[in-house]
């Protein structure tokens, strides 16, 4: 645990391959210190540095940890491609081993005691949002991704503010010029008709967790996205089209919300 300190405490120390690879594997590590706080932190800082190649290595390994047996491994993946996507990377293989996993991740906790963090929908949405604002992808794909991991079956409710990381996400590639208003509103399909299904009991979590984030997605509509902290809000695209489409769907469960 100690291995990295001079590192983390010396920027100026320049990153090599071998250590690229030791911090590639300790991201695995089942100890959130090692993993979270060590590994993360230096690959996030040394990714920029390193050449075309090796990032383009980084994020192969990381495409293969969608895979990876341990429920760790598979979900900090998303965050090494997301800081990967936003400096101008990209591969359609690494989107489509994200595409397969997000639909499909059974383990949907955001902390767990021993684990730490592993927030598989909220480190996708980082994913997703970084691939929805790059012009190298079809945002039309990665809207109708949100809807397929919003709909999907848990038992799993959002308790660590995953709905806001996924709306911010979805928010974010509907701010892509290109969308339609078609394109822009027509994900939602899916949701409406799982929501008109539904029946009298207990709401489901995926449709509390969808609920949820769609007013997420609602306000972002409203008052536009900010693709970081400190910029500037950007509205969406068809951001009416977008606020008016929720709303309706919204109304399907909630009246009120009509």
């Amino acid at each position: 645990m100690t291995r990295w300190r001079p590192f983390l405490d010396d920027d100026t120390l320049r990153p090599k391959p071998e250590l690229v690879a030791a911090l590639s594997a300790d991201l695995r590590s089942p100890d959130p210190t090692i993993r979270d706080e060590q590994a993360y932190v230096l690959l996030h800082r040394w990714i920029p540095r390193l050449p075309d190649a090796e990032r383009h290595r980084l994020g192969d390994e990381m495409a293969d940890r969608f895979t990876d047996p341990e429920i760790q491994a598979r979900t900090f993946a998303p965050l090494v491609l997301a800081r990967l996507v936003r400096l101008g990377d990209h591969d359609p293989a690494w989107q489509c081993a994200f595409d397969t996993w997000y639909r499909t991740e059974p383990d949907l906790r955001g902390h767990d005691p021993e684990l730490g963090w592993l927030h598989a929908v909220a480190h996708g949405a980082d994913l997703l949002g970084a691939l929805g604002r790059s012009p190298h992808t079809e945002p039309a794909d990665l809207l109708d991704l949100a809807c397929a991991r919003l709909i999907a079956p848990t038992e799993h409710l959002f308790d660590a503010m995953e709905d806001d990381r996924l709306g911010l996400a979805i928010a974010l590639t509907l701010t892509r010029p290109e969308l339609t208003e078609c394109q822009s509103v027509d994900w939602l399909a899916p949701v409406a008709a799982d929501f008109a299904a539904g029946q009298p009991g207990p709401v489901p979590a995926h449709a509390s967790n969808t609920m949820r984030t769609l007013r997420v997605l609602h306000l972002l509509a409203v008052r536009g996205v900010r693709p970081a902290p400190e910029a500037a809000a950007v509205p969406l695209t068809h951001a009416g089209a977008v606020a008016e489409a929720v709303a309706a769907t919204l109304a399907l469960p909630s009246p009120y919300a009509g």
